[in-house]
């Protein structure tokens, strides 16, 4: 019998008259990180692996995908699976030109103007939401009436960026007495904050036996505000699961859709009355990775006699951010607590320690330095800055966050502009669509003596790595190879980007150790593109290893 097509709301589906046969294989089990171009058949069903790391992920598209794409980052873009994983069906697709770029479900996909092949993901069950490809509403209902209130525009205090969750105890460790004196506590940590829309945004989540979220960054921007749904919260009694409340809230409680805003530290104050019922440890690690830095503020430690109820003694050091002594906070007791709250405000307001939420995207400085001679071209040129932007848009560039800066050469330089001159990411894809071709010679080395003075001068001893990416497609008429020492002396990670007639020689020369994972040729302007995610990774990679 002939087999059917069902068009269901938008997806084109075979069935057969046969009924199961064919199609009901196990799905092949794949990695976080495998694409679309590592699949061999035309359709698949695949089954994604839980817990993949968002910022691992590199998609480009929506609904269509190029199969550079991760297959897990797609599904999870499309809202098909959730981070949990889950089977999910390819269909490859015929290569297209301009994959738009947009953010959905955690996943920010990127601009790509054209590639080979490309593929499509969809739920392996019918239904209305996989047949539309909508993803999923992750909104929550109010958490009360004063949320409807309109917000109050404030400012804040500019000068303490942060997205703070409070984490309180809830525990009949603490009791109603004591709770209450902390809600009180935490009010007014929340006041001397300066909570604003330009400044410190909080939330506060209560740990119980089961986690409650009772309102979300987004809900208020105003001091007032915050104290009144503070003073709202009602005890819930049950034992201290705080390991279990802190992997909550590191899942789900620091997102877009919860308003937290990019580039800004993401922060954890977690308060424990005696100590925790469940492992602490654990839920510390997994807010790390997810770039979130835990603060652990003590109330009255066990006594001697208590200690043998606490599984780990030690559970403050292992679940901090960093075990610095910076990122815990010990309070005798509930009672006299005003003296205390001034200091731990300026612990949370301390941006350059807030050293886990620093990311490749949100730390590091990438200047481009953009070979301008006569030999480029005008529209080769705009390739270049079509490169340049594809670049730059994958980071979170902020006053506090990543930032961008452009030199352009040909005999002599021109800073487009600097580090500081933008502090957006918009602003900064203006100014590169605005760069005007110069057209000259090439004198590459004067170019990058030029960049490690005056780009990277100013910014020497300031918190981010820095990055410098040269793109040429000549040989230099000077010397590459002294100004390029320099600029690796000065802690500049050189990426080396040659097209065209660029000599291999110096691109080496220019490139940072080791030479064959920080220099890239292509024949053509065109394949620049195809480099842009070689570089993101780069970069990313780097900026682990100092780390390390």
């Amino acid at each position: 019998m002939a087999p059917v097509l069902l068009l269901l709301g938008g997806f084109l589906l075979a069935s057969s008259a046969r009924g199961s046969g064919g199609g009901s294989s196990a799905p092949t089990t794949i990695t976080c990180l495998t694409r679309g171009v590592d699949l061999r058949k035309e359709r698949a069903d695949v089954l994604c692996p839980a817990d993949c790391p968002l910022w691992q992920f590199y998609v480009f598209g929506n609904a269509v995908y190029a199969s550079l794409s991760s297959i897990c980052g797609a599904a999870i873009h499309r809202g098909v699976i959730t981070n949990a994983g889950g089977t999910v069906r390819v269909q490859t697709l015929p290569g297209q030109e301009n994959y738009s770029a947009v953010y959905a479900n955690g996943i920010q996909s990127q601009v790509l103007t054209r590639w080979a092949s490309s593929f499509s993901v969809a739920g392996t069950k019918s239904g209305a939401l996989e047949a539309v490809g909508r993803p999923p509403s992750t909104s929550r209902p109010s958490t009360g009436k004063r949320l409807k209130k309109p917000l109050e525009k404030k400012v804040g205090n500019k000068d303490c960026k942060a997205d703070i969750a409070f984490l309180i105890d809830g525990s009949y460790n603490i009791g109603q007495r004591r709770f209450n004196l902390q809600k009180n506590f935490v009010g007014k940590v929340a006041v001397m904050l300066g909570i604003g829309t330009e400044g410190p945004h909080v939330g506060v989540v209560q740990a119980s036996e089961h986690p409650k979220t009772e309102f979300y960054l987004k809900n208020f921007t105003a001091a007032k505000d915050v104290l009144f749904a503070i003073k709202e919260i009602g005890f819930r009694g049950g034992n201290s699961n705080m390991g279990k409340a802190l992997k909550h809230t590191a899942q789900r409680f620091f997102s877009l859709e919860n308003g937290v805003r990019r580039g800004i530290p993401k922060i954890v104050v977690v308060f424990i009355d005696g100590w925790p019922s469940d492992d602490i440890e654990e839920a510390g690690i997994m807010a790390r990775e997810f770039g979130v830095n835990v603060f652990i503020v003590s109330v009255a430690r066990p006594t001697t006699e208590e200690q043998g109820m606490v599984q780990d003694v030690g559970f403050v050091d292992k679940a901090v951010c960093r075990n610095n002594g910076f990122f815990s906070y010990h309070i005798p007791s509930w009672f006299g607590t005003t003296k205390y709250v001034k200091p731990l405000v300026q612990k949370l307001c301390s941006h350059e320690q807030m050293l886990c939420s620093k990311t490749c995207y949100n730390s590091v400085n990438i200047a481009f330095l953009i070979d301008g001679s006569s030999s480029v071209g005008d529209s080769n040129f705009r390739l270049m800055l079509e490169f340049i932007s594809n670049v730059a848009k994958t980071f979170e560039i902020s006053d506090i966050g990543s930032k961008i800066a452009a030199v352009q050469f040909t005999y002599d330089q021109r800073m487009e502009f600097s580090f500081t001159d933008y502090a957006t990411k918009e602003k900064v894809l203006s100014a590169v669509r605005g760069i005007r071709y110069m057209s000259g010679g090439t004198a590459t080395g004067d170019a990058i003596s030029f960049t490690t003075r005056n780009v990277f001068g100013p910014v020497k001893d300031g918190p981010n790595k820095n990055f410098l990416v040269v793109l040429t497609d000549g040989q230099s008429y000077d010397d590459v190879r002294g100004p390029a020492a320099s600029a690796h002396k000065a802690g500049i990670t050189v990426f080396s980007i040659g097209v065209a007639w660029a000599p291999l020689d110096d691109l080496k020369d220019m490139a940072s150790e080791p030479k064959e994972s920080h220099n890239f040729f292509t024949r053509e302007f065109t394949g620049l593109e195809q480099i842009v995610p070689d570089v993101i990774r780069g970069i990313c990679r780097d900026f682990l290893d100092s780390k390390q």
